[in-house]
């Protein structure tokens, strides 16, 4: 049976590099998505793989 999930979101300001920015923009403009989406996805792949030496470190996270 379909579901409507309601996604709840939160507006953030980083500061990156210029070289960055275009960087992700290039990629995401080949891959037919937004700039935001790219992010947000690579964020959430990096926190999956990433490893954690501490246990205090990322709370919640593996």
């Amino acid at each position: 049976m379909f579901e409507v999930r309601k996604e709840e979101y939160v507006s953030k300001t980083f500061r990156l590099k210029k070289e960055l920015v275009d960087e992700l923009a290039k990629c995401a403009s080949k891959k037919d998505i937004s700039v935001n989406e790219l992010v947000s996805q690579r964020c959430r792949y990096s926190l999956d793989n990433m490893e954690v030496k501490h246990s205090a470190d990322c709370r919640g996270f593996s």
